[in-house]
């Protein structure tokens, strides 16, 4: 078996000094490339044969999705798709086992809402790979979820509003709204409609179903690069969709104090973690580099593509 290939994009450490990832036993890995940096250790793949049995990512090494975060990792694939990895528990002790997911609060709302509830019929809920769920838009691979929950965590505490941007099929709306508790107030926005309806369906199958009956969690049909002020300000946005730029109607709903979490760019995009300081400005970094399909109107997504990869 050869791990596809994998590329880091847009690097925030280096733009050209990429070379290839050395074999730590065999010859499974072909044409895989990343971007080494001397001042930091390297990701490690053990493998053997037939099939990758160990991933293993450095402590020292803070974001193990550099490897073009949402990019269909075969070897995750295979090894999480396997019968001992089948159900939702065992999925999120693989991403806590390879050192995605650390925090107890984010493992244990991701063990709550259960994944299946929130995939299409006839796919593997459990894999790490994002799924098309119709009408040119995906749910994230796991890890992408981990990664954004725990970036959010802080701005996630019992009592907390968070607002999900194109939410998609409920998943991490519901992830929201369990750590917020019913003292809090999640509000995921999506433009499909019938989007909207499917994934209040798949929140009554799950776990947060008595949020959405207490009305602490809603989910609502409208334009996200919008926000949906009718409960604004946030302590939390996450924008599931890649937008050209940070839209100011986000900004603006965002609480001072507030993180928010969104992908920026077109065919080369960061995810950015956006601060709102006390005195109302704002502090930008990136997080890493992935790929999302577009943030953008209904009419525009339903003639496009599905990018997200």
């Amino acid at each position: 078996m050869n791990l596809l290939t994998a590329l880091a994009y847009g690097c925030s450490y280096c733009n050209a000094n990429a070379r290839p990832l050395q074999r730590q036993h065999h010859s499974l890995l072909t044409s895989t490339l990343l971007h080494f940096h001397p001042h930091r250790p390297s990701l490690s793949l053990f493998t053997s044969c037939p099939i990758i049995t160990t991933l293993s990512f450095s402590p020292l090494f803070p974001n193990p999705n550099f490897l073009n975060a949402n990019t269909l990792f075969s070897a995750m694939e295979q090894l999480w798709s396997g019968s001992d990895s089948s159900k939702n528990k065992a999925m999120v002790e693989n991403l806590r086992s390879y050192g995605i997911l650390t925090s107890k609060k984010v493992a244990e709302a991701m063990e709550t809402i259960d994944r299946a509830f929130f995939v299409p019929k006839g796919t593997q809920p459990y894999v790490d790979s994002p799924m098309a769920i119709g009408y040119n838009a995906t749910i994230s691979a796991p890890h992408m979820h981990a990664t954004c929950l725990e970036l959010l965590e802080e701005n996630l505490q019992p009592g907390m509003r968070a607002l999900d941007v194109g939410s998609g099929t409920g998943y991490l709306t519901a992830c929201f709204a369990y750590m917020v508790g019913p003292q809090g107030r999640a509000v995921g926005v999506e433009h499909i409609p019938e989007l909207v309806s499917s994934s209040i369906e798949n929140i009554e199958k799950s776990a947060a179903a008595p949020l959405l009956k207490d009305g602490s969690l809603s989910v609502h049909c409208g334009d996200g690069r919008q926000g949906w002020a009718e409960f604004a300000p946030y302590d939390a946005i996450h924008v599931g969709a890649a937008a050209p730029e940070i839209p100011e109607a986000l900004i603006e709903q965002l609480k001072p104090g507030g993180r928010m979490v969104i992908p920026v760019g077109n065919m080369f995009q960061d995810l950015q973690v956006v601060d709102k300081n006390s005195d109302g400005s704002v502090s930008i970094r990136t997080e890493t580099s992935v790929r999302y399909v577009p943030l953008t109107s209904r009419d525009d997504q339903l003639r496009g593509e599905a990018t997200e990869s």
